[in-house]
């Protein structure tokens, strides 16, 4: 059984709101029990994206959901941590305004946010 934590809505950005969650995966089995129980809330299955990645002992998965790169920004921060065997969701409702390049640091905002809460 997984464990999913959700923070909730941590930065917005021009009418952009981004969401972070994520939880311990041993398995691709894992994360998508995982991702289905974060999609099982309304909210986050009408999101515009839902970015993520998973350093797993077999290897590192990633999904960028539409927003292009996001999965790889997630990746790299989790391996720059050191966090195996963990998956980082990223969330975004679009608001209406593109963000150009500042997509990538509000992904990296929101992964940041993550962990440090697992300080």
């Amino acid at each position: 059984m997984t464990t999913l934590t959700c923070l909730g809505v941590v930065l917005t950005d021009r009418g952009s709101k981004y969401a972070v969650s994520g939880g311990k995966v041993k398995s691709r089995e894992q994360i998508d029990a995982m991702l289905a129980e974060l999609k099982s809330d309304k909210a986050y299955s009408k999101a515009t994206h839902n970015s993520w990645a998973a350093v797993l002992p077999a290897g590192s998965l990633k999904a960028d959901d539409g927003e292009a790169g996001a999965g790889m920004v997630i990746l790299r921060m989790m391996e720059r941590a050191e966090l195996s065997e963990h998956l980082i969701i990223v969330t975004r409702w679009y608001g209406g305004k593109k963000l150009g390049g500042d997509r990538f640091r509000r992904v990296q905002d929101a992964t940041r946010a993550y962990l440090d809460n697992l300080g």
